[in-house]
């Protein structure tokens, strides 16, 4: 692969990875935020955002690796 186009790739990664990790902190305020509000096993908020965040953490992963795999 070009090293230009290596280095777009891996800018664009880099981006994509601030922007899930953004999500998932504001995930986890709203997950505390939820979790204030009562009985969790009743709480579809919370549930949601622990959900949410769980997709989120493997999106992250599967960037973190496509990065791994740019810079070596």
């Amino acid at each position: 692969m070009n090293k230009n186009v290596r280095q777009q790739k891996l800018k664009m990664w880099k981006e994509n990875l601030k922007q899930l990790e953004e999500q998932l902190s504001e995930i986890m305020l709203k997950k505390g935020q939820a979790a204030q509000d009562g009985d969790l096993s009743e709480n579809a908020a919370y549930i949601m955002a622990g959900e949410d965040a769980d997709t989120l953490r493997v999106q992250i992963e599967q960037v973190k690796k496509i990065i791994q795999d740019l810079e070596g």
